[in-house]
């Protein structure tokens, strides 16, 4: 007779992956893409997905993202127009390619 084969141990969540982002936001002070992505363990490329929702369903009422903008290392720029939340390939200025990714916080209206 066959026996089953287990398959790799899923994770249960107490709660939401947007909820585990809000409280990680919310009890620090500033966490890049990075940061959320080790703490909630999900891929980087999701929290962009989810910070978008985040702040969309924010809306004033809960609270507000609050977005610490990308800076240029080399010379200093600051992305202070952008309205993507991912980090910046190269400045625009000096075209250097080493950039702080942006920082993200849920601040109080």
């Amino acid at each position: 007779m066959r026996q089953k084969r287990e398959g790799p141990p899923v994770l249960e969540r107490p709660d939401t992956i947007r909820h585990e982002i809000m409280a990680a936001l919310k009890s620090q002070k500033t966490l890049t893409a990075k940061d959320i992505s080790q703490q909630v363990r999900i891929s980087e490329k999701e929290v962009y997905g989810h910070l978008e929702h985040i702040q969309k369903s924010l809306g004033g009422m809960h609270g507000l993202l609050i977005i610490t903008p990308a800076q240029c290392k080399k010379c200093g720029f600051i992305f202070k127009k952008r309205e993507r939340l991912t980090k910046p390939g190269r400045c625009p200025v000096c075209r250097n390619e080493a950039i702080r990714p942006p920082g993200f916080s849920i601040g109080s209206n």
